[in-house]
């Protein structure tokens, strides 16, 4: 390996921290979501990653851009990791950072940024602070971390994850993943105006008839999400609407405009939280 960054990043933990992590002046940051494990893929484990990420991330007035699931399998995770450190979002890694030979991500991490696998100091203490003696010789190969990554601090049990490449690597266990995450969250992306979405329940109406108006609209509109949710069942219908902040508002009121005058039949959907479908 050489010690060159990622191609267009140097091994740093991204963004300063802010000075003031309640401010809401910061624009909305969309970002991604590994979770790495045999044990996930093949059932022996439910992911709560996902729906915990999205709460975080979400609450923040952020939002989740991807999510991958991937094995305990060094080529895959390296290939991957090289792609997504290839793009612009940061990514929230959960899993494979301990010490016994299933967990591949720290030297995977390593390979993708084109960096050497080396003892990062500072994770080589918490390590032995914490287990003495006994920290040699296993436990302290979780301190051989890529070159230039820094330490995320786990308040749970003092062993950290580490940053790279705005890739922010945790444990896969959530009761430690989550609070770590909230951590970087908070002292490096601060919060922002939430994203909000409006809807309309359409009925008696193909969803193909609809596209000519979902066409026009999300090109008036390219700041906002546009989606169309079918709805089968006792009572089909088709959720459509938008979700974003500035000019929602107006996609709303011209969206409507455009089902009055072709005289399709909807309802107001129910509020954000409060899906029918």
């Amino acid at each position: 390996m050489t010690t060159s960054a990622v191609d267009g990043y140097s091994p740093d933990a991204g963004p300063e921290p802010l000075d003031d992590v309640e401010t809401e002046a910061r624009e909305p940051v969309a970002f991604g979501l590994i979770v790495i494990g045999d044990e996930v893929l093949n059932g022996a484990r439910v992911d709560g990653h996902l729906p915990a990420f999205k709460r975080l991330i979400g609450e923040r007035g952020h939002t989740l851009a991807r999510y991958w699931m991937l094995p305990d399998d060094p080529d895959v995770l390296t290939t991957h990791l090289r792609f997504s450190m290839g793009r612009p979002e940061p990514v929230f890694v959960c899993g494979g950072i301990g010490a016994t030979p299933d967990d591949h991500t720290r030297a995977c991490a390593a390979a993708a940024a084109h960096v050497e696998l080396v003892r990062h100091p500072e994770a080589a203490r918490l390590i032995e602070d914490k287990f003495g003696e006994s920290a040699y010789p296993h436990r302290i190969l979780m301190a051989d971390l890529p070159a230039g990554a820094d330490l995320v601090p786990n308040p749970v049990n003092q062993m950290p994850g580490f940053t790279l490449a705005r890739h922010w690597f945790l444990p896969g266990f959530p009761k430690m993943a989550w609070p770590m995450a909230e951590w970087v969250l908070d002292r490096h992306f601060g919060r922002c105006v939430q994203a909000r979405e409006s809807a309309v329940l359409v009925r008696g109406v193909p969803e193909s008839q609809l596209i000519p108006l979902m066409r026009r609209l999300t090109l008036e509109y390219p700041e906002l999400k546009h989606f169309s949710l079918p709805h089968m069942g006792e009572d089909p219908h088709i959720r459509l609407g938008f979700r974003g902040r500035d000019g929602l508002d107006d996609a709303m009121r011209e969206l409507r405009q455009a089902l009055d005058e072709a005289a399709f039949e909807y309802i107001e959907a129910p509020v954000d939280g409060a899906r029918e479908d």
